[in-house]
């Protein structure tokens, strides 16, 4: 409650620093925000164009010629706000060292930075993918709904990683250029731009080792199927997302100090 408190009272600062991460990005452009539209919205339209009309992409036992772009856009999405959040939750201690040694306040608004900057991107870019899906008649049903619990997993996992490496990050910074190498094959070990029924059987058991496999799987099915994740599945990944935030948190408790001396 300490820890919620301190974020509430920083929430001015918290806030300002995603504001200004938004409109610097945008710095001396001519379209200024309207580029993250565009960048989105021509992702989606180049990959139903295609997959879905040039390649003509079909998934096993599907028929609506929307439903590879559909199941590819799900995933590549959501892949996307994990990348950026545990990627950027690697280095933002590094990244904001100026920042932590000349002024004291509650060191993890800085993730809670992350977190939020990367929301806002991702809220953009999935409005106008569920739009596509309303545009065409292929939007889900309630089932939408459970896209919420899935993304709260999921921002606890790569939080949770993404602090517990960039603690180590400080200390060692050949974490941060050996997460960018691992992440690119965790990529194509998830069944993102395939389906996992084409994988053969000695490397469908992998699958369940891999945490982010079962969030993505449950996206797909929500969007194009219309169809609740098995909770079940989920479980392992969401005890696994709150050992990371423990872990995480447990590390910074003890090695704040040092991390700001090593800065």
């Amino acid at each position: 409650m300490a820890l919620f408190r301190a974020l509430w009272n920083y929430r001015g600062f918290i806030l300002g620093s995603v504001k200004r991460e938004f409109q610097i990005k945008y710095r001396n452009s001519l379209l200024g925000a309207a580029w993250n539209i565009i960048n989105p919205l021509s992702m989606v339209l180049v990959y139903t164009l295609i997959f879905s009309h040039i390649m003509k992409s079909r998934l096993p036992g599907e028929d609506s010629e929307f439903a590879f772009s559909i199941y590819l856009c799900a995933g590549m999405l959501t892949w996307g706000l994990f990348a950026e959040i545990a990627a950027r939750s690697q280095t933002t201690f590094i990244e904001n060292a100026n920042l932590l040694k000349k002024i004291s306040f509650p060191r993890l608004c800085l993730p809670a930075i992350v977190i939020l900057s990367s929301l806002l991107n991702f809220s953009i870019v999935f409005g106008l993918f569920t739009a596509f899906l309303i545009v065409t008649g292929n939007f889900p049903g309630l089932a939408y709904l459970a896209i919420f619990p899935l993304l709260a997993i999921q921002i606890l996992f790569s939080t949770g990683l993404g602090m517990t490496l960039g603690i180590f990050n400080v200390f060692f910074r050949d974490v941060g250029q050996a997460f960018g190498v691992i992440l690119q094959f965790w990529f194509w070990f998830t069944p993102i731009v395939y389906p996992p029924n084409i994988l053969p059987d000695s490397l469908k058991g992998l699958l369940s080792l891999n945490p982010m496999a079962a969030l993505i799987s449950g996206y797909q099915g929500i969007m194009l199927h219309d169809s609740w994740p098995q909770w079940s599945s989920l479980l392992p990944v969401t005890l696994l997302s709150l050992a990371l935030c423990a872990v995480g948190w447990k590390l910074f408790r003890s090695k704040v100090g040092e991390i700001v001396d090593e800065l």
